[in-house]
């Protein structure tokens, strides 16, 4: 084997040949520069301006707005170097468009170089990179010629504008009644189209309704109980067999918790109310109309606390016919189809179901307890807030007033003529 180096041997130079690349001779050679200066102008710096999305052909004179840190001209203690000015540009030499620009990546320090072939020296001059945006103005429907004119009258929209932003009650009354006056003379230079139509608006709310009669109407429709808001007396106003129904009020049976209080038993239902005034109302053998309504509202309560959800959002739906019949026993076939077929529809409860069942137990519960009623225990039955059952009741025409005996806090509803009910709200007086 031969030896592994004159593998590797070299190949000789040879004079003669020639390489096929050209040495560059001295066209190309680098300069070399040097920094002299770095400067920091105390005046606007240059600017790095980015366009994004348009091209900013036309020469325009730009506006420079500066706004100096607080405390910029103090020596901190730290002994940093102050934070520069924020600095914008705007421009409206433009017909229709105007420029503004502001300072993006405000974190980095950027300069321009200025180079100088012939001393080969370089300046570096601090500069500030911004970002110019455009923004069409509104035309004007009428545009002068320019001069003092046109100055004058946008000078006159300013002055307005601040004074109804930032002026008194009395400068604002007065650019008001300049602008009412403004549009009245207007009209006069209206066609006969446009002063056709202002009569028809004239007469339109010339023959709207008074806020008398909207509060009449809205009464007429308030899921209340039937009353007579003419009467004289109190009793007069609402009477059970008017709102519940001669003959349904004479089906209700009431013998048996006569016969209970007489004997001194107690008698055991479902309700807070109705269980503190049996007893009361019962031993007054000549009042048994009054004791037929009490029961009546007892049904009504079960009726509302054996309620489930329905399916339609904001409903809920009473027991079947079969299960009614056992959680209102005793009570006749028809005094349960005037209870399911008052307060629901098919069997199912809506808001105007809800309400009408709301109002109704209120007007039983004044006429139990005198037109004097805690609303406590009628809370506790119907499991409502406080705020709720107030609001119920003065629907009705009642007063909901606080008290307070031996550390306990008490809702009394009282029912009095004349009858306040809550009344239409109006917008603020402007």
């Amino acid at each position: 084997m031969g030896d592994p180096s004159e593998k590797k041997r070299r190949r000789a130079e040879d004079d003669t040949s020639k390489s096929k690349k050209k040495k560059s001779e001295g066209a190309g050679a680098a300069m070399e520069f040097s920094i002299t200066k770095v400067h920091t102008p105390q005046v606007s710096p240059p600017v790095v301006a980015v366009t994004p999305g348009f091209l900013l052909r036309d020469k325009h004179a730009f506006d420079v707005y500066e706004k100096v840190p607080p405390q910029a001209n103090k020596r901190r203690k730290s002994g940093g170097i102050p934070q520069a000015p924020e600095m914008a540009l705007h421009s409206s030499t433009h017909v229709s468009i105007d420029y503004t620009a502001r300072e993006t990546e405000q974190m980095l320090n950027h300069y321009l170089a200025i180079v100088d072939p012939k001393t080969k020296e370089i300046e570096i001059i601090s500069a500030k990179k911004m970002m110019v945006r455009h923004k069409v103005r509104a035309q004007q429907e009428e545009r002068k010629e320019p001069g003092e004119e046109s100055a004058a009258q946008t000078n006159y929209e300013r002055r307005t504008a601040l004074g109804e932003e930032f002026g008194t009650r009395k400068a604002k009354k007065a650019l008001k009644s300049v602008a009412d006056n403004a549009i009245m003379a207007s009209t006069d230079n209206l066609g006969q189209a446009e002063n056709t139509m202002l009569q028809n608006v004239k007469e339109v709310f010339a023959k709207s309704a008074t806020k008398e009669e909207l509060q009449a109407a809205v009464d007429q429709v308030r899921p209340v109980p039937k009353g007579n808001y003419n009467a004289e007396h109190i009793q007069d106003v609402y009477i059970p067999r008017e709102i519940i129904g001669s003959e349904i009020l004479n089906a209700v049976p009431v013998m048996d918790w006569q016969e209970a209080v007489r004997n001194n038993e107690a008698v055991n239902v479902p309700s807070r109310f109705v269980a503190h005034r049996i007893a009361r109302v019962a031993a007054n053998k000549e009042d048994k109309e009054r004791l037929q309504v009490l029961r009546y509202l007892l049904w009504v309560i079960i009726l509302w606390v054996t309620t489930g959800k329905g399916r339609e959002r904001g409903t809920k739906t009473i027991a079947k016919r079969d299960k009614l019949r056992e959680l209102l026993s005793p009570a006749p076939e028809v005094v349960i189809e005037n209870i399911r077929r008052k307060f629901s529809d098919n069997g199912v409860m809506r808001k105007e179901h809800m309400e009408l069942l709301m109002t109704h137990c209120c007007v039983f519960a004044s006429i139990i307890d005198n037109f004097e009623v805690n609303i406590n225990d009628l809370r506790e039955d119907l499991k409502l807030e406080q705020k709720q059952l107030a609001q119920y009741f003065m629907e009705v025409g009642a007063r909901v007033k606080q008290s307070k005996a031996g550390g306990v806090m008490k809702h009394i509803a009282k029912l009095q003529l004349p009858l306040v009910f809550p009344r239409i709200r109006s917008g603020a007086r402007r």
